[in-house]
């Protein structure tokens, strides 16, 4: 190391070694240059000297405090605490340096440490296993470019991108996977623990005759390619004095998106990528390319008591005329009527044709204080932060209340019991029954609401694992709304489930490539099509897909775990373990490791993560613990595990036809019996 080495000092004790690793692979794996001892010296004067100058030299020091630290009051750790102590003596205030790492439940305010520690933030990694938050934050704090606040100051609470600190806040809760397409509330897999998902996986099956390979690379969408009739709605901008009406503009882009998606010849961009150009000020030259369309529409809201005014624009891209704009002031109550002629008169500009019924629109007029409500409801289901699951059920249980025939209200509630899944505080089978009494509840008022007969048919699939009866509800939901979101949404899911059941992948990946063309910036069709090229045994495309969504967004979860997966089958162990690290949630990350550590032939570190596996999550883990049993050769454990995820009537059942992780299996008497009594054909 040199004097302007960018190197970070792991300094622990002897006991720690494990979890030093943990943090050192996964700082490696981020080009992080990290000084770990454990065999090149072995001590003597030599060794001594060596420490003292990469401390000396080292960039950022990571004492690793944890039981084995308070029972150990001497040892040369705490030879390198000091140095290191020593060495922020000369340096400037402000200047980072010490970044104390905890691995247990150590409480900071008995740990044995120098008060300079204390100084500090500190950074809770349990075992040692590192999420993308820590990484991100070590190179934030070696790179001289990037402005960063003092790290002398702790923050006062809670803690940000998913590290926790040395606050007693409590850690951001985050959903397992963001909605994909619709189908499934929850994953495992190798990569899934127990987490919700909102579309369905798919089978390792290897067609004779396959497609064109699905391209991976359409950053910005030709303007030769792009359709003259095709068009982006932007989210609406909240102009409203207090900016407290977030959840209205929002919603009223949401509506504007479903009543064109009825337009059988114009493309309409889903809400996933358009609004990613939330709050952001781009050329529009620039959105269009990306988003691949020759038109946006976009617009402002700003209401006052029952006044609202909404001002609506739509642009040429090719050149950024406008060729209409309209500004409409009007009361609340209009509300509907608005966004029909809005619709309606970008529908005549673009001499597009409009469906002459919109299924599961508000064109019923529902209790206005109702809809207002449904509104705030679809916000913070959409926004997923903690807590907004229960924001929003309160909301359409509010909206209910005022309007007991509000037949998408009830749905919406539906919607949520289905998603929350392991997160909510109820018992599968309450929501299962609370979610079919609304669903239920809304088909009594309204029959032909496509959107209901989808959701129930989602729970006759998660929960019963009824396909024929699935398969019904879908086929009327598509009957029903046929050119829209729903009856589209609809489709996909009878084609996943299709894929699971019969192993036959061809016209599901077809499906989702030309949604994934017509949409390059929804990060839900992305993964949806990652994972099931993944099942399908298309692993270089499925990576280049997984690569290019997590360079769309970083943070997506189970995007890791699943890119993790794909490298793993294709052999690139060192690859798929940095993946597996980058995934904050330890459900999701231990049974990568398991597996990746036994493909790697590190079979104590593979046993160690499967040990806790099995310790901390058999409740709702149970299927991916009889994957790795599976994938280690050990199929009487697999089908154990398995055959309990069936009693815990676990949604990742679902794959066991198709999963490429129990391929071990195919032959074994126990497996087969799990495939009858689950109705697949074998």
């Amino acid at each position: 190391m040199t004097e302007s080495s960018k190197a970070v000092f792991l300094s622990y004790a002897s006991q720690d070694l494990e979890a030093a690793r943990h943090i050192c692979d996964a700082l490696q794996a981020a080009g992080v240059e990290v000084w770990l001892d454990q065999s090149e010296l072995r001590g003597g004067d030599a060794w001594d000297r060596q420490i003292r100058k990469n401390i000396h030299e080292c960039a950022l020091f990571v004492p690793i405090i944890s039981s084995a630290t308070q029972q150990r009051l001497e040892g040369y750790f705490r030879r390198e605490w000091k140095l290191a102590v020593d060495r922020t003596h000369d340096m400037a205030d402000g200047k980072p340096f010490l970044v104390p790492v905890v691995i247990d439940d150590t409480k900071d305010q008995d740990a044995e440490v120098p008060e300079s520690f204390r100084a500090v933030q500190w950074t809770r990694l349990p075992g040692g296993l590192t999420p993308p938050a820590f990484v991100e934050r070590v190179l934030r704090l070696l790179s001289p470019a990037q402005s960063r606040a003092p790290e002398h100051s702790r923050p006062s609470g809670g803690s940000t991108s998913g590290v926790v600190t040395r606050s007693n806040g409590p850690a951001r809760a985050s959903r397992r996977f963001q909605p994909v397409v619709i189908l499934i509330t929850a994953l495992a897999v190798i990569v899934g623990g127990y987490a919700a998902i909102d579309r369905f996986l798919l089978s390792k099956h290897v067609a004779e005759e396959r497609p064109a390979s699905v391209r991976a690379d359409q950053s910005v969408v030709p303007q030769s390619t792009i359709p003259e009739k095709s068009i982006a709605v932007l989210p609406f901008v909240d102009m409203s004095e207090k900016k407290d009406q977030e959840y209205f503009s929002d919603g009223l882009s949401e509506e504007l998106i479903d009543h064109l998606a009825h337009s059988a010849d114009l493309k309409v961009i889903a809400r996933t990528s358009s609004f990613q150009f939330k709050g952001k000020n781009e050329d529009v030259r620039t959105i269009a390319g990306k988003l691949g369309v020759a038109y946006l529409l976009e617009g402002s809201v700003r209401t006052s008591g029952h006044a609202v005014r909404i001002t609506a624009q739509l642009i040429r891209a090719s050149d950024g005329t406008h060729l209409w704009s309209e500004s409409y002031d009007r009361q609340m109550s209009d509300i509907f009527r608005i966004q029909d002629e809005i619709s309606g008169t970008v529908v005549a500009a673009l001499k597009a044709t409009l469906a002459g019924s919109i299924a599961d629109s508000a064109s019923k007029e529902p209790n206005l204080e109702a809809y207002n409500l449904l509104l705030k409801g679809n916000f913070f289901y959409e926004r997923s932060h903690p807590g907004d699951y229960d924001q929003a059920i309160e909301q359409y249980q509010q909206a209910l209340k005022l309007d007991p025939n509000y037949a998408l209200a009830w749905v919406r509630l539906a919607r949520v019991y289905i998603w929350q899944g392991d997160r909510s505080k109820l018992a599968k089978s309450e929501q299962e029954s609370m979610a079919r009494d609304a669903l239920q509840r809304a088909l009594s008022i309204d029959p032909n609401l496509a959107v209901a007969h989808r959701w129930l048919g989602r729970i006759y699939l998660n929960y019963h694992w009824d396909w024929t009866a699935a398969k019904k509800e879908y086929e009327r939901a598509i009957a029903l709304d046929p050119t829209g979101l729903e009856g589209g949404y609809a489709r996909d899911d009878l084609l996943i489930m299709t894929a699971f059941i019969t192993g036959r992948f061809e016209d599901v990946i077809r499906q989702l490539s030309q949604e994934v063309s017509r949409n390059p910036l929804d990060t839900s069709e992305l993964f949806t099509l990652g994972f099931i090229l993944f099942y399908a045994g298309r692993l270089d495309e499925a990576a280049a897909i997984q690569h290019r969504l997590l360079e769309l967004d970083s943070t997506y979860l189970g995007a890791h775990a699943y890119a993790a997966a794909t490298l793993l089958l294709m052999g690139k162990n060192a690859d798929a373990l940095a993946e597996a690290l980058k995934e904050t949630e330890e459900v999701s990350r231990l049974p990568n490791l398991a597996l990746i550590y036994w493909a790697a032939d590190r079979k104590s570190d593979a046993d160690t993560a499967l040990r806790q596996l099995e310790s901390k999550y058999a409740e709702v883990a149970a299927y991916d613990i009889g994957e790795v049993h599976a994938y280690r050769g050990e199929a009487d454990a697999a089908v154990t595990w398995l055959d309990r995820a069936y009693r815990q009537r676990s949604d990742n059942m679902v794959f066991l036809k198709v999963d490429p992780l129990l391929r071990n299996l195919r032959g074994d008497p126990g497996y087969k019996v799990l495939l009858r009594k689950m109705n697949l054909p074998d």
